[in-house]
């Protein structure tokens, strides 16, 4: 229940460091954008800084002059390049012009994988028992500007209780975060449910309203015991403990 994190953050590495600080240094839980960066910098963390590598761009400016395709904004105009956007239904908000549906946009989105986006999430238990859990990302590529997706989302991207275990979660965190997967998966524990069990639980919530959803979770519980499970790729997790001479890494299977 100590809980630290930051959204949109820019010009400052760290990202992590940042988040730990607000947990040390303030009561809140999140903060965001161009104050989150001077509240990390003012707190002695290196900034600002340029965080832009000849890689990133190189993929930018190739992504800019494909007409910014593909990209994350739906029931736009115009379709097919780099905007400024308005919405297609600008002078009539009627219902029957609602929006079409997320699943009906997903085949048309940039895809989740292993390529395109940097999600690190780890749990730790310590010699005394307790949990701590971190996720670091700079999120979706090719993203709109300001969007904050699972990682600083307390449950969704990871979650922890002592008593009970941890979870931590990579995917697509647009879903994710509307089913709080890391939070479904403590409690199902809580409940008396094995970590492997609680794991594939946690996502097939997920995958009965999004059966297109690309996402994984790894559930520990507080005696060390792991699982994972995943939908639409073969997701992998490394583990460690005192009685381990190296990483193991684990594969789950969809």
């Amino acid at each position: 229940m100590e809980v630290g994190a930051v959204a949109a953050m820019r010009y400052v590495k760290d990202g992590i460091k940042a988040a730990r600080l607000v947990m040390q240094h303030t009561e809140h839980t999140l903060l965001v954008g161009e104050k989150a960066s001077e509240f990390a910098i003012s707190m002695g963390l290196p900034g600002p800084t340029n965080l832009s590598s000849s890689e990133s761009i190189e993929k930018w400016t190739k992504w800019k002059n494909s007409s910014c395709q593909p990209n994350f904004r739906k029931n736009v105009l115009p379709e097919n390049n780099c905007g400024p956007y308005r919405p297609n239904n600008y002078l009539d908000l009627s219902d029957e012009t609602c929006p079409d549906t997320y699943q009906n946009k997903i085949s048309r989105l940039p895809q989740v994988g292993l390529h395109s986006h940097d999600t690190i999430s780890m749990a730790v238990i310590d010699r005394t028992g307790r949990i701590a859990v971190g996720t670091s990302t700079n999120g979706a590529t090719f993203k709109v500007p300001g969007r904050v997706g699972d990682g600083p989302i307390a449950g969704s991207s990871a979650y922890a209780v002592d008593e009970v275990g941890a979870c931590c979660a990579t995917g697509d965190g647009d879903v994710m975060m509307r089913f709080l997967p890391c939070y479904q998966v403590v409690e199902s524990m809580r409940l008396g449910m094995e970590p492997k069990l609680a794991a594939k639980d946690a996502i097939a919530r997920i995958t009965k309203k999004f059966p297109d959803f690309v996402g994984a979770v790894v559930a520990l519980n507080k005696t060390g015991e792991h699982a994972g499970a995943c939908h639409g790729w073969t997701f992998k997790y490394s583990v460690r403990s005192p009685a381990m001479k190296d990483v193991e890494v684990f594969t789950v299977l969809p």
